[in-house]
């Protein structure tokens, strides 16, 4: 497995996690940087995902 999939799940989480915070909290700075990190999990995980697939292949 790819290091890029862990740590796109582990900052995906983190960053659902802060998002959750902001809106509990009424800060929107730190809703959308919860936003923009679980985005960027996302990414990272979706390029550990076809780096996978290229190995297999």
């Amino acid at each position: 497995m790819d290091k890029n999939r862990t740590e796109g799940t582990k900052h995906e989480i983190k960053g659902a996690m802060k998002e959750v915070a902001g809106k509990v909290t009424g800060n929107k700075a730190r809703e959308a940087a919860g936003q923009i990190e679980k985005n960027a999990g996302k990414i990272q995980k979706e390029i550990g995902k076809e780096r996978d697939d290229r190995r297999k292949h």
